[in-house]
């Protein structure tokens, strides 16, 4: 895995391709809203299993009806190519693209609870 962090050019280029995310200080962050929290945490679930299997973890925070993720490669001191292919991940779950399911494509979809 790609562990050079990433020049400032590099990293508007790779930020171009994600949609929402944010550069904070030297993390890559982006809030998604569900409808409720047991929407929120089966995301946070799918995501944490992604991690492992990258062994590239991000931070998460997440309640009723959000979750927030800030990822950065600490050993490196800032982004890399891992961090950008990490919330491609996470952007493709919540699409829907990853999960099998549209249960993350609109909030109408999501169960109460």
């Amino acid at each position: 895995m790609a562990r050079k962090k990433l020049s400032e050019d590099e990293i508007k280029s790779a930020l171009g391709d994600l949609k929402d995310w944010k550069i904070e200080d030297v993390n890559l962050e982006k809030r998604f809203e569900f409808a409720n929290f047991t929407a929120a945490l089966s995301f946070v679930n799918q995501v944490g299993a992604i991690a492992e299997q990258r062994d590239h973890h991000p931070d998460i925070r997440f309640g009723w009806g959000y979750a927030e993720f800030s990822v950065t490669t600490h050993d490196a001191g800032g982004l890399t190519q891992n961090d950008f292919e990490l919330a491609k991940e996470i952007e493709n779950l919540q699409s829907g693209d990853l999960s099998g399911s549209s249960v993350f494509s609109h909030r109408s979809k999501m169960p109460d609870g």
